[in-house]
Parts: C-alpha cells; structure tokens; sequence
C-alpha cells in the first residue's frame, strides 16, 4: 500500500525552513501571510499528486497548482520563453540534467536558494546531485535535486516467453552482458515473434549509451568541460552512435521517439519487447501500458555495466511573486520525506541517500512491474552512477543527432553517411 508524508511532517519541515530564513521574508520576495497559488511546472510524472494535498493540508493558505507535459520535448521551448520574456513561468519549475547547463549561465532569473535555508540542506543530497545544483563558484544554488536516474533495462516477459528466452529477471540480465550481445539476442527474439520489434526505437539507446560510456571514460559527452563541441572527437559518442545505428540497420527498433504519441499508443500492444529503462521510466510504462501491461513487464540489469540517464531539480524563477512561499514548496517536495512520497507514487529514484535507504524505498516491490524488487535493483545501481558534464546547448544537439537516426530507419538518410550528416547536425545545433 502507497502511503504519503504525514501532515505533521510536512509542517514540520516547512517550520524548520522559515526559521533558516529568519524574519527578513519580506526582503525576499513579499509576505505569504495571505491565499498564495502556487505554480509548478513539471514533466513526465514526478509523483507529486499526493504530496500537493498533504502541503495543502498543512498549509490551508496556500493553493498548488501543477502544469504538466509528457516530455522534456515539450517543457523545453514553454521554459524557455518564459525565461527569456521574464514572464510565464511557474513559481517553481523542473529543471531536468539536460536543460539545467543552459540556466546555469542565467543564474541572475533564479532565486539563490541559499537565502532561503539552503545552506542546511547539503546533507540530504548525494555529493554529485547536490554540487551540480550549484553555479560553478559555488555561490549561488539554482536547484534542489528530485531524483536521479539508474539505469537498467525493461523487458516483456509474456513476449521473451513467446521467443523461448528466459523471463526469470537474473537469468534475463545474464543474456546480454554488452550491447553487442543484447543485439544478437534481439535478432533470435525477432526470428521467433515477427510481428513485434526487439526496441522501441534508436533514442533511448543512444541517450543511454551516451551518458554510460562518458561516465566509464573521460566524463563529458557532446562538450568538453570548459563547453567546448567535440561530438566528433569524443570516443564515447561514437561509440554510442555506432551502437544505436547498428539497432537501426539490424530493423530491430520500431523507429520511434520515446514519450511520443505514437510511442505511448505502442506500449499497450506487443509492438516492442525491450526499453532502456532508468527508474523514472518505470511511471512512464505504467501510465501508457495501463492495466493491460501489468505483470507483463519486468526489471533487469543493462547491458555494457552501469550507467545513468536524467534526474531533475526544483527551482524558482525570480519573476514569482511568492518567493519565499515558493522556496519552502521546493524545499519540501526535494526533502528525503518527500523524495520517498515521490517515488512510492512514481518510481523517481531518490537523490537523497536517507530516502534511499527508507525501507519504503529500499525494500519497494512493484505489483506492475512482477513484483520486481526495484529498491533492490535500482539501489545496487545508483551507487555506481558516474555523473558526467553536459554543455548548455546538449539538448539542442541531442534532439538533431536522434533526427537522423530516425531518418535512418525511415530510409530517408543512408547509413554510410549518418555519422558525417549527424556531425554536421551537432555543429548546427551547438551554435
């Protein structure tokens, strides 16, 4: 059974907050005495449903309302023009890992949290999650961590059953120590079940390797760590580029994006039996597959080792008009209390190390996904997360380089020269 943060808790969290900010509020954005709606601005499913009404009850002056999108796709242009217009945004906003470099060179449209309690707050963050909240002088906080994303792969185990493959989880993860391996597996499951695909398509691949082989290697992807270009130098993207086109030339992907309309109406047929699976993913599954894909998925470990991809901040723009009011919202949804509630409701991994070990984290089952030990298994996996560097402008060329390996699949790019047209792309987009 899902069970949220107490109201006293949430009272008592908040409480310690406005004690950290001492009784200069008024200096930092207004009084909050009165009604306050509260905005936040939110992709994917963060699993904050519940969290929203404990912070009501135990705050009868403040009202939240959430505006949500499916993807990153989608909330990446609204920020951004909010953010350039000065005008628009929600009083608290996501910043996912990707986007968060971009509004690190704007630091002057974000409260510092550190005027807010922030200071007290480093202990309930892993060390990496919390510094890259951090401008890089380190005087300024832009963002709380929510949740971080260790990697693993999602299977379906009516359709593995289908191909004679084992279903067993343990069994599963031993069919595919590398990605080369996990093809070759793909390419058996698609001679015995024709009519469904081995991936969803070449996307999740390709962001997953990206970051996986950055963090084994030098710790950077498409820019360098001064956030310089070097999608064509670094070995690690093209080695991520190569792995995800094999996939596309092998047609075992169905060629599509992840969290498009066309990929979310695949989920609740036999289209695919394989997807890169970060913890977060698993909210995505359940809320496209619905009823009719529980107990057919099932949690296992990734090829090529360990590896991370996403997890987000919380932040507040300074066009707000309730600072303060908005500063303790994000302080509570990020507070180890709440990246539990947060993860019970969604799968969010927790970035906080006391949320981890929480036995309603560390001990979770999920019914969806075949009573998949997930606190078990994505525990054991972000103890292994590497994180690495993105530049300001990753999402850009991320976005164009998954526009050719589509057109791969299309058959509107020939894949002899994908690479030299995908490096031409990146240098667009990083302008």
């Amino acid at each position: 059974m899902r069970r949220g943060l107490s109201t006293a808790m949430a009272a008592v969290l908040v409480g310690g907050l406005a004690v950290a900010c001492g009784d200069g509020d008024d200096d930092k954005g207004g009084s909050d005495s009165g009604p306050v709606e509260l905005t936040v601005d939110v992709f994917g499913e963060p699993g904050y449903d519940a969290l929203y009404k404990q912070y009501e009850q135990s705050h009868p002056n403040v009202k939240i309302k959430q505006r949500k999108v499916s993807t990153l796709d989608e909330y990446k242009p609204r920020i951004q023009q909010w953010m350039a217009t000065g005008s628009g945004a929600g009083d608290v906003v996501m910043l996912e890992e990707g986007i968060l470099p971009l509004y690190m060179q704007q630091k002057a449209k974000f409260l510092n949290l550190f005027d807010y309690g922030g200071k007290n707050l480093e202990k309930n963050f892993l060390p990496w999650k919390w510094q890259a909240g951090l401008t890089p002088d380190g005087k300024q906080l832009i963002g709380l961590g929510t949740d971080v994303g260790p990697l693993a792969m999602c299977y379906r185990t009516d359709l593995f059953k289908k191909a004679g493959l084992p279903t067993d989880r343990t069994e599963v993860g031993k069919l595919w120590p590398t990605w080369d391996a996990f093809l070759s597996t793909g390419q058996k499951f698609q001679e015995k079940v024709p009519g469904s695909k081995w991936l969803d398509g070449p996307t999740a691949v390709f962001r997953a390797t990206v970051l996986q082989n950055a963090g084994s290697g030098a710790g950077y992807s498409f820019f360098d760590k001064s956030d310089n270009l070097v999608f064509d130098s670094n070995p690690a993207v093209k080695q991520a580029f190569d792995t995800s086109l094999k996939f596309e030339t092998s047609k075992l992907t169905s060629d599509m994006s992840i969290f498009t309309p066309p990929w979310q109406t695949a989920l609740k047929r036999d289209t695919f039996a394989t997807l890169p699976c970060p913890s977060w993913m698993l909210g995505g599954i359940e809320e496209f597959s619905g009823s009719a894909g529980k107990g057919k998925w099932d949690v296992a470990t990734t090829p090529g080792g360990s590896g991370y991809w996403g997890g987000s901040w919380l932040a507040v723009p300074k066009q707000t008009k309730h600072a303060k009011a908005a500063a303790e919202l994000a302080e509570y949804l990020t507070s180890p209390e709440g990246q539990v509630g947060a993860f019970k409701a969604a799968n969010v991994f927790p970035s906080s190390p006391q949320a981890a070990q929480d036995p309603a984290v560390a001990g979770a089952k999920s019914a969806y996904f075949n009573d998949a030990p997930i606190g078990q298994i994505f525990g054991q996996l972000v103890a292994a997360v590497k994180p690495v560097h993105l530049g300001p402008k990753n999402e850009d060329v991320r976005a164009a380089v998954e526009n050719v390996l589509i057109s791969v699949g299309q058959g509107k790019q020939k894949p002899d020269q994908a690479w030299t047209k995908s490096v031409d792309e990146a240098k667009k987009a990083a302008r």
